[in-house]
């Protein structure tokens, strides 16, 4: 079923999406930068052939957006998607916990056939 959020008309859905506990921690890491004097930070999301699965996931903060990223604001968090990336995690989501087994980013992609077991790579 798709959702309103996701139909616009002319615009594709977003590559991911980040669940309410990831927006709060990227927005907290956004705020320890410091952006005074770098531009505007956004997370860049995208997906690298490598790891023990085929492909990984790498996240980071970027100053620089090319004019064919995909970028999206979601809550106070602009996220920046490279096309090739697009394809790889279209639907995807990006979540945050904070728990007794520690604390990090873990991306659910509908698209990923098989995953290691770090979590980290996918084919």
């Amino acid at each position: 079923m798709t959702t309103m959020a996701n139909v616009r008309i002319g615009r594709k859905p977003d590559p991911i999406t980040l669940t309410d506990s990831a927006m709060g921690k990227v927005a907290d890491l956004l705020a320890q930068e410091g952006q005074e004097g770098q531009g505007e930070l956004v997370l860049r999301v995208a997906v690298r052939p490598g790891g023990c699965s085929g492909y990984s996931y790498e996240m980071f903060f970027d100053s620089e957006v090319a004019d064919d990223d995909i970028v999206r604001t979601q809550g106070t968090v602009k996220v920046a998607v490279d096309t090739a990336s697009a394809e790889l995690l279209a639907g995807s989501t990006l979540d945050y916990s904070d728990g007794l087994q520690g604390a990090g980013f873990h991306v659910s992609n509908p698209n990923a056939s098989r995953t290691c077991g770090c979590g980290s790579s996918f084919s």
